[in-house]
């Protein structure tokens, strides 16, 4: 499937709601990683939801000194930056011309394993800008970009080019490119069965009761449970 065939598909447009614990539920039940543990929202909309351009940094090489990436006018309005600096919080890999000039772009949003600065005139563009943290300290001269549309980490989470990026106020999950319908699809089905236990719920049943009647723990469970794992 193309990436257009992605974006304009039906379930991809009605997941842009879901949040990142339904996405995460969906992600255990199908028995997969995803949440990245320790990127929190930073600057900007605590909501982003795109497609994954990766970048990898490296510390400066000396002899062969790179810049930290003149990357951002080959994006596509969506696309969501992925940035792995390698966790560091001593240098920053993004700061406030890169969040206006996304803003303006409008891409999706940008994700660091590392910190960013400038996250003032992130709140002022209302660009989505998430990492480990923030710190005013400047990545030139110390990282520079060692690979473009490469597997990178974030935290403990690999992302693939063309993986989807969720976040909201709760942090990031990463939904692999491969698998993306089927964990949707499950997120958006498991939505719809917890909507009708709170009805019930809210109508008088017992919270025990309805989770029985619309088999809401057999809905959780994880596919390595089914199978006796």
């Amino acid at each position: 499937m193309t990436t257009d065939d992605i974006l304009e598909a039906d379930w991809f447009q009605q997941a842009r709601t879901l949040s990142t614990a339904e996405v995460s539920d969906a992600l255990d039940a199908l028995n997969l990683p995803g949440s990245a543990l320790g990127i929190r929202p930073i600057a900007g909309p605590a909501r982003l939801f795109g497609l994954a351009f990766t970048v990898r940094f490296a510390p400066i090489d000396r002899f062969n000194p790179g810049t930290v990436g003149d990357f951002i006018d080959t994006l596509a309005p969506g696309t969501v930056a992925v940035l792995d600096n390698g966790g560091r919080m001593d240098c920053t890999v993004w700061g406030g011309i890169l969040s206006r000039l996304a803003a303006h772009k409008k891409l999706g949003g940008t994700v660091i394993h590392g910190v960013c600065r400038d996250t003032a005139e992130a709140d002022e563009s209302g660009y989505p800008l998430y990492a480990n943290g923030r710190f005013m300290r400047t990545g030139k001269d110390r990282v520079q970009v060692e690979a473009y549309e490469q597997p990178v980490m974030l935290a403990d989470v690999r992302v693939c080019p063309g993986d989807l990026i969720v976040g909201d106020a709760d942090g990031i999950v990463v939904v692999p490119r491969l698998r993306m319908k089927e964990v949707l699809t499950k997120a958006l089905t498991t939505r719809e069965v917890e909507e009708k236990i709170l009805q019930a719920a809210l109508e008088g049943m017992p919270l025990n009761d309805a989770r029985k009647k619309f088999k809401y723990h057999t809905l959780q469970r994880s596919t390595a449970s089914e199978l006796g794992a």
